[in-house]
């Protein structure tokens, strides 16, 4: 087994970095793939709060430090989905060099398929460190000339890096007269806009579950095209018909919980 390393890039906070994470590597584990998303917004990390376990005994904080093996901030999600959270303390950020995370991520090589990173706004050293790291770069951002104007820095410090780019995704899109078009977009950012997440309340009432939202709300239009994105990275056809559903694991829990799965 080979391990694919993906960075989830955006030039802002807010473009919806983490919520692409946790679904991506969702989506890809529902296909099948062993699958371990990584926390690399070392200053504010959030995939934890995301999911419901924002406090664990060993996060990626402690293996930068040198302190625990990699192995050791991986944790089970019930859904089969691999996590390496971070630590919510302010003090864990002492005394931490992003650039030891390219080298740590050699110790899952062959152990996973794909390793999703959630990397920090901006491109400081957190950012930089999580780009160093990848295979390829999913450049994440909204249809508003703000987050494609910092998409833009980020592609081109990505090409400076000569890393590979999978393509744009497009998130919080409303179809709207204020939305950028998807030709707008990528003649600006001079690469293929390879999926586009609507604003869809489920993602709300996902994230308040603590859920993905492609477990929690399986037919939703945002877990659709995530599901449709994660088919793209694995060079499949999708038929939403064949996807797991609402026969899910997650599926059934909500339905237990007498709460309606859309």
């Amino acid at each position: 087994m080979s391990t694919k390393i993906i960075t989830c890039i955006s030039g802002k906070g807010g473009a919806g970095k983490t919520t692409t994470t946790i679904n991506l590597g969702a989506a890809l584990n529902q296909f099948g793939k062993d699958t371990t998303i990584i926390d690399a917004n070392l200053t504010t990390p959030n995939i934890g709060i995301f999911l419901g376990v924002p406090s664990v005994p060993v996060t990626i904080h402690n293996v930068l430090r040198g302190k625990k093996h990699i192995s050791e901030a991986t944790y089970l999600h019930p859904s089969s989905l691999k996590v390496i959270p971070g630590s919510l303390s302010p003090s864990s950020i002492v005394n931490i060099d992003p650039l030891k995370l390219e080298r740590n991520l050699l110790d899952i090589e062959g152990l996973t398929d794909y390793a999703i990173i959630d990397a920090a706004a901006g491109l400081g050293r957190e950012a930089l460190a999580a780009m160093k790291a990848a295979d390829e770069l999913l450049i994440v951002t909204n249809p508003e000339l703000p987050a494609l104007t910092d998409a833009l820095k980020t592609i081109k410090m990505a090409e400076k890096m000569k890393k590979p780019i999978l393509g744009v995704l497009v998130t919080r899109v409303r179809k709207d007269k204020f939305d950028i078009s998807q030709k707008d977009v990528e003649e600006m950012l001079e690469y293929p806009v390879i999926g586009y997440i609507p604003e869809d309340d489920k993602m709300r009432e996902a994230l308040a579950l603590k859920m993905p939202v492609v477990h929690a709300f399986p037919r939703s239009q945002a877990a659709i095209n995530y599901k449709k994105l994660a088919a793209k990275i694995l060079n499949i056809s999708y038929n939403e018909k064949a996807y797991i559903g609402e026969s899910s694991f997650f599926g059934n829990i909500l339905k237990k919980l007498g709460l309606k799965n859309g």
